[in-house]
């Protein structure tokens, strides 16, 4: 078997997909394999099905916002495919105070809505004249200086849903790069952006309509996805299952890649894996690493099924920041999102559980995690009866953690690929932890082999915050 490649992929997740298909896009002669340790590819991106309902065990969609993905749904014809529930339209919920608090969609509204009281609205635009803060500042003690304690909950909802997180623990530097930088630069968050309107306008940019970004899935779930990508690789040739790889070394010019199926060999290799994953093989090529792991957390979906006489209130659902000291994090509700999610006559939520700051509830049997969690969303949603269906779904990939010194593993990164040819970095925990994050990473690190370019680390995005 000849097993010397121009590229090989270590790992068969979306970022390594991503980079396949790319490569075999532009550069369709580009001889490239996949080296996959389970028995499937999608990583993390699982859908179960189960007497008519569909539901994830992994994530539950993407937004529209990115061009690298948008590239890749029109490339592969999943744009025809995909199903879009906009933000606009879907309202959303943080349970304070003993009940659900909608959240308004445009900015307009949410500076009116009661949310907080007005002179914790007053201490929002006192920002303007906050100092920024040195060192590595933890997501909660940055709000706090910056905009007052009052949206305290309110971020930690944003983390609670995205991260599964602990922002007493998750750093801004880590997971708000592009609101950190224009807090340095201007001395103030608000005093960027007006700074940063204010030098479109004078570029001559029209003044761009307020929109926001539509969450996408598919009618049989997220795993259509990797799916999709995987529809054109023939495994023994372009990808191998059941392949562990267990080092990899520099080999004149080219790399050696030692697996549990025998030697590989290439001219690139990408690490495609999740971010601890790939610095246990990276710490055997350089010693110096900076960070040995990360932190990574781990969630439960307690599925509920009900009859639709239970009525859902509107909307994507509802999370619970830690002050309100509920058993479960937040709860997605399913159906109101997506049709087809539940058999009809039916409604179906994926609540959720564990996380940074809970990991004990995991331990749990789960019969009496589902107890417990009806007995949480039952008061939160007052609902009657017993459910039609249960089920809980554990996810076999953790979530990492983007806390105290990730920004200078990345910057190690982008030092370390610029004296490594034919090396790149991309996968779960790089830059992010969402499939946006994932496709515009490895698109980039695909777009560097085809131009034999160093992979280089992208400068920091301001990215939009949504519950």
């Amino acid at each position: 078997m000849n097993r010397q490649y121009q590229t090989l992929i270590l790992g068969g997740g979306l970022s390594g997909l991503t980079v396949a298909h790319k490569l075999r896009l532009h550069k369709p002669n580009h001889r490239f394999c996949i080296l996959e340790k389970s028995g499937h590819t999608g990583g993390v991106i699982r859908t179960h099905h189960d007497q008519g309902y569909i539901t994830e065990i992994g994530p539950h969609g993407f937004l529209d916002n990115c061009a690298e993905s948008r590239e890749i749904l029109a490339e592969t014809g999943l744009d025809r495919e995909c199903i879009k529930a906009p933000l606009i339209d879907f309202v959303r919920y943080v349970y304070l105070n003993g009940k659900l608090n909608l959240i308004p969609q445009t900015p307009g509204k949410i500076l009116r809505a009661p949310l907080i009281p007005w002179p914790a609205k007053l201490r929002v635009l006192a920002e303007l004249w906050q100092p920024p803060l040195d060192g590595e500042p933890t997501v909660a003690k940055w709000v706090n200086h910056r905009f007052g304690p009052a949206l305290l909950p309110f971020l930690d909802a944003v983390y609670t849903g995205t991260y599964a997180g602990d922002v007493n623990r998750l750093t801004i530097d880590s997971v708000m790069p592009g609101a950190r930088a224009l807090e340095k630069e201007y001395g103030s968050v608000l005093r960027g952006l007006a700074a940063r309107m204010w030098q479109k306008k004078r570029q001559g940019k029209e003044k761009a309509t307020f929109t926001m970004p539509a969450m996408t899935s598919f009618p049989s779930g997220m795993q259509r996805l990797p799916e999709r990508l995987s529809e054109n690789l023939i495994r023994g040739r372009d990808l191998h299952l059941h392949t562990t790889v267990t080092s990899v070394d520099a080999d004149n010019g080219g790399w050696q890649v030692h697996t549990s199926r025998g030697l590989f060999q290439a001219k690139n290799v990408v690490f495609a894996l999740p971010a601890n994953g790939a610095l246990q093989l990276l710490d055997h090529i350089d010693p110096s690493l900076p960070e040995k792991s990360i932190p990574e957390t781990w969630i439960a979906s307690v599925v509920f099924g009900f009859t639709d006489d239970s009525k859902l209130p509107p909307g994507f659902g509802y999370l619970t920041p830690e002050c309100a000291q509920r058993f479960t994090l937040g709860s997605l509700f399913s159906s109101n999102m997506f049709p087809g999610r539940a058999p009809k006559g039916h409604v179906v939520f994926e609540t959720l559980v564990g996380g940074r700051r809970h990991p004990e509830r995991l331990a749990f049997d789960d019969q009496t995690l589902t107890q417990k969690a009806l007995n949480d969303v039952r008061d939160i949603l007052q609902l009657k009866g017993e459910p039609a269906y249960t089920t809980v779904l554990r996810s076999s990939g953790g979530i990492p953690q983007l806390e105290k010194n990730y920004p200078r593993l990345l910057a190690w990164r982008e030092k370390f690929l610029a004296t490594h040819p034919g090396l790149q970095i991309v996968g779960f925990g790089w830059e992010g932890i969402g499939l946006n994050d994932m496709m515009k990473c490895a698109s980039r690190a695909a777009g560097a082999i085809v131009t034999a370019s160093a992979g280089t680390q992208q400068g920091a995005d301001l990215k939009g915050v949504y519950f």
